[in-house]
């Protein structure tokens, strides 16, 4: 991660990581075979540590409907929409990989049991229900996400019409 941030995410080749790492190249490609696969790895990595730093933060404190709705809202909006940090600039060279739409989805799935994890405790649906509501609920975040990348709305609208969908799973629920 340092060679993204640092160098960017084109500098980040094989040969690049075992100079930096300090180890021969047949180790780093007997681990990641090719550039897509170090690439898709890192992708991984980065989404699994955002994910995990998020849903611990939101299901360690015990919070109201609106509360839980605002928080989730705004995080995953902010964090869909910020075209800036690493996991964005690997995502952007990994544009074109076969692989990348099978990871893509991969993350989106963890991203839905995140959801699911957060919203459950406020929940009058549980299991496969929750975790469809929880899909769609995705899909909107992404979708609104683009707009505001787009300029379509403002980052208060969009966080706002997130909140609303969210709000409106949950309203039964106190």
């Amino acid at each position: 991660m340092l060679i993204v941030r640092e160098e960017n995410a084109d500098r980040l080749t094989l040969g690049h990581l075992a100079v930096r790492a300090g180890v021969s190249k047949p180790v780093v490609y007997d681990h990641f075979g090719t550039r897509s696969g170090l690439l898709i790895e890192l992708y991984k990595w980065i989404d699994t540590e955002r994910v995990n730093a998020f849903r611990d933060a939101m299901t360690t404190a015990v919070r109201s409907v609106e509360e839980t709705a605002q928080v989730l809202a705004s995080a995953y909006i902010q964090c869909a929409a910020d075209n800036t940090d690493e996991f964005h600039a690997v995502g952007a060279a990994l544009a074109g990989s076969n692989e990348k739409a099978a990871v893509f989805q991969e993350l989106l799935d963890n991203c839905v049991q995140m959801f699911v994890a957060v919203l459950e405790p406020h929940a009058t649906c549980s299991g496969e229900a929750l975790e469809q509501c929880c899909t769609g609920l995705v899909g909107a975040g992404e979708a609104l996400a683009g707009a505001l990348v787009r300029g379509r709305y403002s980052e208060d609208e969009v966080i706002e019409a997130f909140a609303s969908l969210i709000r409106g799973l949950l309203q039964d629920a106190e």
